[in-house]
């Protein structure tokens, strides 16, 4: 665990060095990072204009449920940012590279991609928290902080080996799947209440895609009375994340030995 931790330090190293060159760059994609996030707020409060109960959340409660969901989300986009695995990795032939040092391949990918700008996102989220917590009059427990950051990690794990194992798909097939820009669609809708879409869609977005677990579901632990049925639900997100990054790093593998080089 220290050589890894002192591997990390030394790729966050090089990655400031390389930022501190092109400074434009990097609040650039700060403010990118920040205006997607932003356009997705305002959609969220033109939806409001139009109803006052989205499925009977209010909306500082919707807008709260975004505010967490940004947090691991912007955590998942500065250490998993591997959206291009299968063109630079399989396609260009880098995971020779990668293979030849004696440390595990996803951990190379991963920091070798690192892209600390995104936590600006998880920052925000949290103020959009802290505001919609008062708002709504929520009792603070001494609890709460540790619950949530339990709560967060599982949801980045949850991104983590969802996105890992769709990138290990690369090591099958040599050309792009294209399903990853589906996926990364599907994840919007565990930003909102899923009492609002049928059952077959709840169903996938809780146990197959379960990509309510980093949103709705953990967030509605501080919101509904603790004996609410997704309130308790809440309580599997470590749970969840812990399998499903379980899976995803198991496909990793297995595509990582049946892996046999760019060739010529």
């Amino acid at each position: 665990m220290l050589r890894y931790m002192t591997l990390m330090l030394e790729y966050l190293k090089n990655y400031v060095k390389t930022r501190l060159t092109y400074r434009a760059d990097f609040w650039v994609e700060v403010f990118s990072d920040l205006l997607q996030q932003g356009m997705n707020l305002v959609f969220i409060l033109v939806v409001f204009q139009h109803t006052p109960l989205l499925g009977g959340w209010s909306q500082a409660e919707v807008i709260f449920v975004y505010g967490f969901f940004m947090i691991p989300y912007g955590v998942f986009s500065s250490f998993f940012s591997i959206w291009n695995f299968s063109e630079r990795y399989i396609v260009k032939g880098e995971m020779d590279r990668v293979l030849t040092r004696p440390a595990h391949s996803l951990f190379q990918v991963l920091l070798e991609n690192v892209d600390p700008p995104s936590l600006v996102g998880s920052f925000v989220g949290a103020i959009i928290m802290a505001v919609c917590w008062n708002d709504l009059g929520l009792v603070l427990h001494w609890t709460d902080l540790f619950v949530l950051i339990v709560f967060i990690i599982g949801a980045v794990f949850i991104y983590g080996g969802i996105y890992t194992g769709l990138s290990a798909i690369s090591f099958f097939s040599d050309a792009p799947t294209g399903i990853v820009p589906l996926i990364y669609n599907i994840q919007n809708y565990g930003r909102y209440p899923i009492n609002i879409y049928n059952k077959m869609i709840r169903f996938v977005l809780t146990w197959m895609l379960p990509f309510a677990f980093v949103g709705v579901i953990p967030a509605s632990y501080f919101l509904a009375p603790k004996e609410d049925n997704i309130a308790q639900l809440a309580m599997l997100t470590p749970l969840m994340g812990a399998i499903v990054f379980g899976v995803g790093l198991t496909v990793w593998n297995i595509g990582v030995k049946r892996y046999r080089g760019a060739g010529s």
